[in-house]
């Protein structure tokens, strides 16, 4: 039996990174720990892996199905037969099945053959650790060896400062299978090693720091964007193979891009290849529905609480950051995991032992998942996509909060769209709707974001949600994101928004790069290509963003001409900006306003610029202060407010 050969093995080819502890072959301290919820890179011992034993050649089959009564693999090596060849379950009661198989080789597609203790409940599953999977719609696995000769070496000795929480982190939030199709291509998209030189030089050109890939995991529906995953160890084979998912992220790291892979531990998809009632029960997710189906999105939640799921979960995220030297992972859907009540009305969840709304077994997974993910990557950031109050998001584990590294800003987004989606004749009534995100700016280490969601589900475009003309729309998105870029956190925006995108995002589709024949939309591109470069340079606009001494305000209460003022300052080197917003149509000039030091204050930005198919006006590239006190300071100048603009100026002091 396959059983007894895996007692003798003479020689042993593991497809898996060369260590000590990398054979495929578990032992008992492996089970100890997967049981415990503690065993971390199960990828290298689970799914398949192929081998030579005693001079054969073929996969060894490592499967976790406790409820099962028989297990096979079925494939290209037996003709699908499940009576061909039959996994041993192990004697230490951990409900693993195991084997060898001669002739099951690299590139050959498999299944397990489950038959279940339950009501004799049979099923062909695909591999929950599988490297690859079919190409969609067709679901089989495939016996993988992701492997790569890596010539990121550089980028990942000085990642760590590219992606602290002082740098100037400027993320492109992108779909791979609609940014753009391939020219004469029949409308298909790029493969991996296609995007690579195309994206590398986009990137590099509009001076975004990192990339970040909606789920790029195997999932079965197109149309989920990624996040209904089933192959949480393999990227969509829609594009190529891990080999070439992986020359991706080398080309990015070569050009200086890091990369930031949104992972999606929070439901997961009934498909019946996939995890769902996988043994015949509810084996991954809960068996009740109030706690295991998610009503919003018709899907299945984990089983928080299980350790042989938390161990599955945690070896994946470290996967992506061992096999595909991510960067970063955003953690999708992170409300929906600490809540109870997510999305259900009263009588539709039970409270926890302590009678409240908190999941408190997710809330120490994700704990566990964050302790992990550092204790091996301090050089990393998770990010939670999490839009509640809930406190200590980004605070580390030892002092009490869930140990997050950047938490997306969801509040201020809505704020902040709410507010610009109003007519500026209105706009004087609603000013704390962008002044109130300066009241928990510092609560937590906050991504501003203006995500693909904003863009979806009959939300219109950004620029179909800015009011007025088409000059006034796009003047309004150049001040949306100079105001974006200069408010305290790091900053995100989904692939389009540079464009100026008329209609919604339609992932069946290329971005509409045409728009860019038209010298206005050419003027958004190149105002977000410049605010990146300013926020590059000047330290005052990224090194303090999670210090409150690197900001300032100076005017938040004109609610009659509807502009502010802030400054941004390095508290260790004392270099101040000053950023102002008119949120209005209407010029204002000689709009004084009070200055904390005296000086020149040189114009850095002006959306208002022909540059931008702007109007023009602007303040003749500085002004000079006067010792006339306003605003509570010693001195003040007097500022030409074009309409509907962001101006940013830096201090020079007096000689």
């Amino acid at each position: 039996m396959a059983d007894d050969k895996s007692r003798d093995i003479m020689n042993v080819d593991v497809a898996i990174p060369a260590k000590d502890d990398d054979s495929p072959f578990l032992s008992d301290f492996d089970i100890y720990l997967f049981r415990q919820g503690k065993h971390y890179r199960l990828y290298r011992k689970m799914g398949s892996h192929p081998v030579t034993i005693n001079g054969e050649h073929g996969s060894w089959f490592c499967v976790w199905s406790p409820n099962a009564r028989e297990v096979s693999v079925i494939g290209d090596f037996n003709g699908w037969d499940p009576s061909h060849d039959m996994l041993q379950v192990r004697y230490d009661e951990s409900g693993i099945w195991e084997g060898f198989i001669s002739g099951a080789h690299e590139g050959m597609r498999y299944k397990y053959h489950i038959v279940s203790h339950h009501n004799g409940h049979t099923a062909d599953r695909g591999d929950p650790f599988a490297f690859s999977w079919e190409v969609p719609p067709a679901t089989a696995s495939i016996i993988a060896r992701p492997r790569f000769g890596w010539r990121d070496g550089a980028w990942v000795a000085r990642r760590r400062d590219a992606g602290s929480l002082d740098a100037p982190l400027s993320i492109y939030e992108m779909h791979l299978g609609s940014w753009r199709k391939v020219p004469d291509g029949g409308g298909r998209s790029p493969t991996y090693r296609e995007l690579a030189p195309m994206l590398s030089g986009y990137l590099s050109e509009m001076g975004f720091s990192h990339v970040e890939f909606l789920p790029v995991m195997e999932h079965p529906y197109y149309g989920s964007w990624g996040y209904q995953t089933t192959g949480y160890f393999a990227p969509t084979s829609r594009y190529g193979s891990p080999a070439d998912f992986m020359y991706l992220i080398d080309h990015l790291h070569r050009h200086g891009i890091g990369v930031i892979l949104d992972w999606v531990p929070s439901h997961f998809p009934s498909d019946q290849h996939g995890l769902g009632f996988f043994d015949g029960t509810c084996l991954y997710e809960h068996a009740s529905a109030e706690r295991g189906f998610h009503p919003e999105w018709k899907s299945l939640i984990f089983n928080y609480g299980r350790y042989e799921v938390q161990s599955f979960l945690i070896s994946s995220a470290l996967f992506w950051l061992d096999m595909y030297h991510a960067d970063g992972l955003r953690v999708d859907g992170v409300a929906s995991m600490l809540y109870l009540d997510y999305a259900r009305k009263d009588g539709e969840w039970t409270p926890n032992r302590y009678g409240g709304k908190e999941n408190l077994e997710a809330l120490s997974f994700l704990r566990n998942l964050n302790e992990a993910v550092y204790g091996h990557y301090p050089d990393v950031q998770t990010i939670a996509e999490e839009s509640t109050a809930w406190p200590m998001v980004t605070s580390p584990v030892y002092s009490g909060g869930i140990g997050f590294g950047l938490k997306w800003n969801m509040g201020w987004m809505h704020d902040t769209l709410q507010f610009f989606s109003r007519d500026s004749v209105h706009r004087s009534y609603h000013i704390p709707e962008l002044t109130f995100s300066l009241c928990y700016a510092y609560s937590e280490n906050f991504v501003l974001c203006l995500s693909h969601d904003e863009v979806v589900h009959g939300k219109g475009s950004l620029y179909n949600r800015m009011p007025g003309d088409d000059w006034q729309k796009l003047a309004n998105l150049r001040l949306l994101f100079g105001y974006m870029f200069v408010h305290p956190g790091k900053k995100l925006i989904f692939m389009g928004d540079e464009l100026g995108q008329w209609s919604e995002w339609d992932h069946e589709s290329s971005l509409p790069w045409h728009l860019l024949d038209i010298p206005s939309h050419r003027g958004i591109r190149s105002w977000i290509r410049d605010l990146n470069r300013v926020y590059r340079e000047e330290a005052a606009l990224h090194a303090s963003d999670f210090d409150p001494g690197g900001f300032e305000w100076i005017d938040y209460g004109d609610s009659h001409n509807v502009a502010f003022s802030f400054i941004r300052r390095h508290p260790e080197s004392g270099n101040k900006l000053l950023a102002i917003c008119n949120f209005t149509p209407v010029p204002r000039k000689d709009y004084r306003i009070g200055l904390p030091a005296p000086g020149v204050w040189t114009e850095v930005l002006n959306s208002d610029s022909e540059h931008y198919c702007g109007s023009g006006m602007g303040n003749f590239g500085s002004v000079a202060t006067v010792p006339v006190p306003f605003h509570g300071r010693p001195f003040s100048a007097e500022f030409t407010l074009p309409p509907l603009a962001f101006l940013l100026f830096k201090h020079q002091e007096d000689e």
